[in-house]
C-alpha cells in the first residue's frame, strides 16, 4: 500500500450530488487527505477564498442543466481568487467539448464520471506535486533575489588589472550558453561571480540553483540532482524535483565540482551530454534546458593526470575557465571592497563609521588567507566592535590570524571570541561549508550549527 499523503493537504469537492461528494471524500481521506465539502458555487468560492490546496469542481449545479455554465464561471472566479490552485474539473462521460472549454477557461485538468479511484488519485497527486514544483522553483528565485540585494556583486568590485580581466571574460561569454569554469581559492567569490553570469546572460528571467557537490552525501546524489518519484525508496513520501528540473530554462551552478566522487562523475556528464535524466524511480526520460557554471578550487588537471577526474567530465565543463584572482594580488582593491562592505554593514547595524589611516594601512598589508570572505568578516566584526567614529586596527584584530589562516597564539583573546574565530576559520577553509568545518573542528553538525547561532554566523 503507498504512503498517505500529508493530512495538511486539503481538498475541495464541489458538486450538487451528495452520493458524488461522500463517495469523492471517502476515497480522498483513505488517501491521507483532508478534505472539504460544497454543495454549490457559492459554497466552492467560499472555501477557495479561505484556502485550499486543489478544488475538483463539478460543471453543472442545477438540476437537468448540462450546458457548463456554472462550472466555467467557477472556474474563472476560482482563478481570479488564486491564480495558482490547482482545478479538476469533472464531467459526464464523452464531454469532449465541455472539457476542452473547461481547460481553456483555466483548468489544470479533468476527469470523466463515473471515475476510476486510481486515476482519481494519480490525477490530484500529480497536481499537486506540479504546484509544489513551482512553488520550489520560485523559491530559489526568491532566495537568489535576497542574496543578490544583499550581497551585490561584491567580489566584482576592483580596478586592479587582474579584476580588469577577469571582467572583460565575464563581458565576452555571459551572453553565451557556453559552460564556464571558475576557479581559484577559497573565499574569493566563485559564486557571486557564477550569480553574476547568470544576471548578464539570456538566462536571467530564469531560476538561478546553486549546489554544492561537496555537501551532498553520495547516498543522496542522484535525488538531490534528479529528483525521485513517491514510494522509489523507504523516505520518499512524496515526488520531488531535483536540481536540473529546478534550474530549467536557467543557471545551475555547481559548486566544488572537484569533490564529486568518482562514481557520479558519469552519470552527471550524460546529463551534461543530453540534458536528459531520470527521477529515481521513474520510468520516463525527463529533458531540460540549462546551462551549467562549474567551480572549484583544486587543480582539476592534476586531478585528471592522477586519474581521480574523468578527463571528458573535465573538457565538458571547461569551454570557458576564468580564474579569479586571491585578494593579496588585488592591490588597492582591499580598500574599495573594505569600504563596500563596511556601507553594508554600518547600514545594516545603524553606525556612522570610517576607517582611519592605521586600519586602512593594516588592511593593505593583510594578507588575505581567506580572501573576500575573510575581508567580509574583518569589517562586519569591526563595525560590531565600534560602535561609532573612526575603526581602528584593534577592531579589525586581523592579528588574530597568522598568515597560513590560522589562529595567533602568541596573542591572549578571551575563549568564546577564541571559539568563534575558529569557527570562522574553519568555514573559510572548507568554503563555508559546514559539515566539512564540524568534522575539521571534531564537533557534531548540530553542535556547529548552535555554535554559528551563537556567535552570528552565516
Amino acid at each position: 500500500m503507498s504512503p498517505k499523503a500529508k493530512t495538511e493537504t486539503r481538498i475541495l469537492v464541489a458538486d450538487d450530488q451528495a452520493d458524488v461528494r461522500h463517495a469523492l471524500k471517502l476515497a480522498l481521506e483513505r488517501a491521507g487527505y483532508a478534505v472539504e465539502l460544497a454543495a454549490d458555487p457559492a459554497a466552492a468560492e467560499k472555501a477557495v477564498h479561505a484556502g485550499v490546496d486543489l478544488a475538483l469542481l463539478d460543471m453543472n449545479y442545477s438540476r437537468d442543466t448540462t450546458s457548463g455554465r456554472e462550472g466555467l464561471a467557477l472556474i474563472k472566479k476560482a482563478r481570479e481568487l488564486d491564480p495558482d490552485l490547482p482545478l479538476v474539473v469533472m464531467t459526464a462521460w464523452g464531454s469532449v467539448e465541455l472539457a476542452v472549454a473547461a481547460l481553456k477557461a483555466g483548468a489544470s485538468d479533468f476527469i470523466e464520471k463515473p471515475w476510476d479511484n486510481s486515476r482519481l488519485l494519480n490525477i490530484v497527486r500529480t497536481q499537486l506535486e506540479a504546484i509544489r514544483a513551482r512553488s520550489e522553483t520560485r523559491r530559489y528565485r526568491d532566495i537568489a533575489r535576497i542574496q543578490r540585494r544583499d550581497q551585490g556583486s561584491s567580489a566584482l568590485i576592483g580596478e586592479s588589472e587582474a579584476m580588469r580581466r577577469v571582467l572583460d571574460t565575464c563581458a565576452r561569454v555571459a551572453g553565451s550558453d557556453a559552460s564556464v569554469l571558475i576557479t581559484g581559492e577559497n573565499g574569493v567569490g566563485k559564486g557571486l561571480l557564477a550569480d553574476f553570469l547568470h544576471r548578464q546572460s539570456n538566462r536571467a528571467d530564469g531560476p538561478f540553483v546553486s549546489v554544492n557537490l561537496g555537501a551532498i552525501p553520495e547516498s543522496l546524489f542522484e535525488s538531490e540532482m534528479f529528483g525521485h518519484v513517491r514510494g522509489a525508496f523507504t523516505d520518499a513520501s512524496e515526488n520531488r524535483s531535483g536540481r536540473f528540473a529546478l534550474a530549467d530554462g536557467g543557471t545551475l551552478f555547481l559548486d566544488e565540482i572537484g569533490n564529486l566522487p568518482e562514481a557520479h562523475q558519469a552519470k552527471l556528464l550524460r546529463v551534461l551530454e543530453s540534458g536528459q535524466f531520470e527521477a529515481i524511480g521513474a520510468n520516463k526520460t525527463q529533458t531540460v534546458d540549462v546551462r551549467v557554471v562549474t567551480a572549484t578550487n583544486a587543480r582539476l588537471p592534476e586531478k585528471v593526470a592522477h586519474g581521480s577526474f574523468r578527463r571528458d567530465l573535465f573538457y565538458r565543463i571547461n569551454t570557458i575557465e576564468i580564474e579569479i584572482p586571491p585578494l593579496r594580488d588585488r592591490g588597492d582593491d582591499v580598500l574599495l571592497l573594505a569600504e563596500h562592505f563596511l556601507g553594508r554593514f554600518a547600514h545594516r547595524h545603524g553606525r556612522r563609521l570610517v576607517f582611519s589611516e592605521p586600519s586602512a594601512k593594516a588592511l593593505k598589508t593583510h594578507s588575505w588567507p581567506g580572501n573576500v570572505r575573510e575581508l567580509s568578516h574583518a569589517v562586519e566584526r569591526a563595525v560590531l566592535l565600534c560602535s561609532e567614529g573612526h575603526i581602528e586596527p584593534e577592531h579589525l584584530r586581523l592579528a588574530s590570524f597568522d598568515h597560513a589562516g590560522g589562529l595567533d597564539f602568541n596573542r591572549i583573546l578571551p575563549l568564546e571570541e577564541a571559539e568563534a574565530l575558529l569557527i570562522r576559520n574553519a568555514l573559510d577553509r572548507f568554503d563555508g561549508n559546514a559539515e566539512q568545518a564540524a568534522v575539521a573542528l571534531g564537533i557534531s553538525r548540530s553542535a556547529m550549527y548552535r555554535r554559528m547561532e551563537k556567535f552570528g554566523i552565516r
